[in-house]
């Protein structure tokens, strides 16, 4: 498999300013994901698309060349993940690599490990158009969400006869670690809407995506109590 793995990071974020860079147990955010792609990748393929400045001289304090900066267009709230993924293929096939996977791994989920990297590397094969990591999702469709019906009143978001919550089937929720994507279905598609999608799944503690303050407390929490271990090998 040849892969180029894209770990996104903008510089404007709202919910946690400056989130990708804030220090998590003296470490830049970033830097958890860099960690876990270095212990399974050459730098050469990994590539941070960023907008900004300050977070391409950490990544490159960190010993990785951030070897351009993303467009304004692809750096706004609106601004979708597909159109970050095509600029950075677009980069490096123009310059002669022409990987036949894409690896995204956001910069906001630190506890995932190289050793779930590989293990969802695993599990692809080049029938599956993306192999993504999940988590069990609390929010069952079938049990505990509902949605408003034409009255006003709510009623199931999904349709079950079952008595009891544990009886429902599970139902799987993305966690936005881990996206394996086959370059040729990504080119076909044109969104990253596929129909071949395979799960590789983790577990709640390991999923946890940072996203609010609330989130950063919670990962901090997680350090402190010694939840997580060193979960990268020293580079």
């Amino acid at each position: 498999m040849k892969s180029l793995i894209v770990i996104p990071a903008r510089g404007g974020s709202k919910g946690i300013p400056g989130k990708n860079i804030k220090l998590l147990d003296g470490k830049p955010l970033i830097q958890y994901t860099l960690e876990a792609a270095r212990a399974v990748f050459d730098n050469k393929v990994i590539c941070v698309s960023t907008d900004d400045q300050q977070i391409k001289e950490t990544v490159e304090s960190l010993g990785l060349e951030v070897p351009f900066l993303r467009p304004a267009e692809l750096a706004t709230d609106e601004s979708s993940s597909y159109g970050v993924l095509q600029n950075t293929l677009e980069f490096y096939e123009a310059n002669g690599y022409r990987p036949d996977t894409i690896i995204l791994l956001q910069p906001t989920s630190p506890f995932r490990s190289h050793k779930h990297l590989q293990e969802a590397i695993s599990l692809f094969n080049e029938e599956c158009d993306m192999v993504v990591s999940v988590k069990e999702t609390k929010s069952n469709p079938y049990s505990v969400l509902f949605e408003d019906n034409e009255e006003g009143y709510l009623k199931k978001s999904k349709k079950g006869t079952f008595s009891r919550r544990q009886d429902c089937p599970l139902v799987w929720e993305l966690n936005g670690a881990i996206y394996i994507i086959n370059v040729a279905s990504f080119k076909e598609s044109r969104t990253l809407e596929f129909k071949k999608i395979k799960k590789y799944k983790m577990d709640e503690l390991h999923s946890i995506d940072i996203d609010t303050t609330l989130d950063w407390l919670l990962a901090e929490s997680i350090i402190e109590k010694g939840l997580i271990g060193d979960i990268n090998p020293v580079l």
